[in-house]
């Protein structure tokens, strides 16, 4: 497999399946790792940071579950296609900085990569769709046994698996969940809602994780703290704040559908013509207005779309994707006319 072939499929965390999946896109584990008498990444040389990456390489190498896995030197891949990378949440924005001596390890479902020499030697991603986070702990915890048969941790017994941030220390486990929360939104109750998870050690970020902001009405949930709780117990407490979270965009759904039902079709049947119609669209308009239209198909106003296909134009139209599919680097200008080509291409069908 090539890196090229990701862009004629559908990531599997997009693929609108698992439970809750008309809110909850996706459930992710990552786990952070370091290898034992090896420098962390920020205090290693290019040279010990190489002997990483051979060391990695080569315990994935032993792995059958990582068998047909693609395995990706940074160092050698254009800024479009580490930038490909990061919207396929396969590597973060930090992992594509600096990238001699990085690399990611992708099966071809895309349900597993493993990130060598970003802040941390490993970090280990399992990405699954729908609310599935137990099961994709399992499946986490079970890869990550597999790579420790031939890696040696850094690890206390006081502390639990040293980390680079101190945050990270102990399970090095951040669970996550990516909500798709627009009538929350739409009824103003989303501030209380973060404020509340907030208070609860948990943190919400935007689609692209840390740094960034909610755009599309979606939300990144995922726990704060890594210590003194077990990875069982970090999931349990996450899994009940979000099954509150989709009670409350349920009923705030139901209230628009039964309170103000014109006023919703409207606003989603514009926002349907407008991207079944335009011929120039900017990525943050397009999210925003895919996120009305999947609403519509999940309350069950618009019935000739799936939500795969929306879930999918969320990455396709992103600004790398669109220069993977013409072949070329594009202009902003030129970008916005793609993208809306290939919206019109894909509703239209």
């Amino acid at each position: 497999m090539k890196l090229d072939d990701f862009i004629h499929q559908t990531s599997e965390w997009l693929k609108g399946t698992g439970p809750h999946s008309e809110i909850v896109l996706s459930s992710r584990v990552r786990l952070a790792r370091n290898l034992d008498h090896s420098p962390f990444a920020h205090w290693a040389n290019k040279k010990q940071e190489q002997d990483v990456l051979e060391q990695v390489k080569k315990a994935v190498s032993f792995s059958s579950v990582l068998k047909e896995a693609l395995f990706l030197k940074l160092g050698d891949l254009s800024s479009i296609d580490k930038q490909f990378l990061i919207e396929r949440h396969l590597i973060s924005r930090e992992h594509a900085v600096d990238a001699d001596h990085k690399a990611v390890c992708i099966t071809p479902n895309e349900t597993m990569s493993i990130m060598v020499n970003e802040e941390d030697h490993l970090r280990i991603q399992i990405l699954q769709s729908g609310f599935n986070l137990m099961e994709v702990w399992k499946v986490a915890d079970k890869l990550d046994d597999t790579l420790a048969e031939h890696l040696a941790y850094a690890f206390s017994q006081e502390w639990g698996y040293l980390t680079c941030c101190p945050t990270n220390t102990g399970t090095g486990m951040r669970a996550s969940v990516m909500l798709h929360l627009p009538a929350l939104v739409m009824t103003k109750q989303i501030d209380k809602i973060i404020h509340m998870i907030t208070k609860l050690h948990l943190t919400a970020r935007g689609f692209y994780g840390e740094g960034t902001q909610a755009s599309g009405n979606l939300f990144q949930i995922s726990n704060q703290v890594t210590l003194g709780h077990t990875e069982v117990e970090s999931i349990d407490n996450i899994e009940r704040v979000i099954r509150q979270i989709i009670e409350y965009e349920q009923n705030a759904r139901k209230s628009l559908m039964t309170q103000e039902k014109s006023e919703l079709q409207d606003r989603i049947f514009r926002a349907y013509g407008t991207l079944r119609n335009a011929y120039i669209i900017t990525s943050n308009e397009t999210i925003d207005l895919i996120s009305i239209v999947r609403l519509g198909v999940d309350v069950g106003l618009i019935k000739d779309l799936n939500r795969e296909l929306l879930n999918e134009l969320f990455i396709l139209t992103q600004p790398a994707h669109l220069q993977k599919l013409e072949g070329k680097a594009l202009s902003a200008s030129q970008r916005d006319v793609k993208r809306a080509t290939i919206i019109r291409s894909k509703l239209s069908k």
